[in-house]
């Protein structure tokens, strides 16, 4: 295993320290990992990013489940209209992308090129959600009443951003969850957990027609970013996770310029 290598598993477990820690945002450097240190196509790497998101996301909803905070009647309106774009998008959006789209010049935008411009734009919306966070806990009782129509609306939004970057979206859902659904923050991070965990590996479903899937390698990386999760719960006794929330949104808004400037360089 040479160095390059090491750094893509030790990245692994990186994606589940930062799930333990701060709750969330950690899957957002799943795609980065495969592709800029795994050398992974863009469109395997989304792929495997939902399993490894779905997985890490489906050991936190347990967790939050055992304990009583997951709201079972949002997550179904919500999860629904997601995991059913989410699928659509994976099984039949994604392959129908040609493998070039148009040229600026002599620049050629990609299908794989165009996938991480977009993550990208993903990581800086993220980022800016995460730096200017105000960490309130949102403890007070409300009472909690449905939107459906935007919710469902949301639910389809976030299913189909899930589809192509494959991340997460919590930075959308918990937002959502709160406004629309009138959630406690605890319940919101709860609940959004199990959505993302069920849409990403519905989403998941629609890859495996399409793509040659290396199970062991997906098996083993993943595997590794669940030992991160429960490292990072662990560390949380110690460490602050609200406190690092804005340090890693900095540090995602710099990844972020960096792959706009990697795949424009090209």
């Amino acid at each position: 295993m040479d160095l390059q290598q090491l750094l893509g598993y030790f990245g692994a477990l990186l994606i589940g320290i930062v799930l333990g820690l701060i709750g969330g945002g950690g899957s957002i450097l799943t795609v980065p990992i495969l592709v800029y240190l795994l050398f992974i196509n863009p469109v395997t790497a989304t792929a495997y990013s939902l399993f490894v998101v779905g997985v890490s996301a489906l050991v936190g909803a347990i967790r939050n489940m055992q304990k009583g905070l997951v709201d079972y009647r949002t997550a179904i309106v919500f999860a629904i209209p997601a995991f059913i774009t989410v699928y659509l998008t994976r099984k039949y959006l994604i392959p129908a992308i040609p493998d070039e789209l148009f040229s600026i010049g002599d620049f050629l935008v990609t299908k794989n090129i165009a996938i991480m411009l977009f993550f990208a734009l993903v990581m800086l919306v993220a980022s800016i959600s995460m730096i200017r966070s105000k960490n309130q806990d949102y403890e007070e009782e409300t009472i909690v009443s449905y939107n459906y129509p935007l919710i469902i609306i949301e639910g389809l939004v976030v299913g189909v951003l899930t589809g192509i970057v494959g991340a997460g979206g919590g930075f959308l859902i918990i937002p959502a969850l709160v406004l629309l659904a009138k959630l406690p923050m605890k319940k919101a991070v709860a609940t959004s957990l199990l959505i993302i965990a069920i849409k990403s590996l519905i989403g998941f479903i629609g890859d495996v027609e399409n793509l040659d899937i290396e199970w062991s390698f997906l098996f083993v990386f993943t595997a590794i970013s669940v030992v991160g999760i429960f490292l990072g719960i662990y560390l949380s006794k110690f460490i602050e996770g609200k406190k690092l929330k804005k340090g890693f949104g900095w540090f995602v808004l710099i990844m972020g310029i960096y792959i706009i400037y990697k795949e424009l360089s090209k």
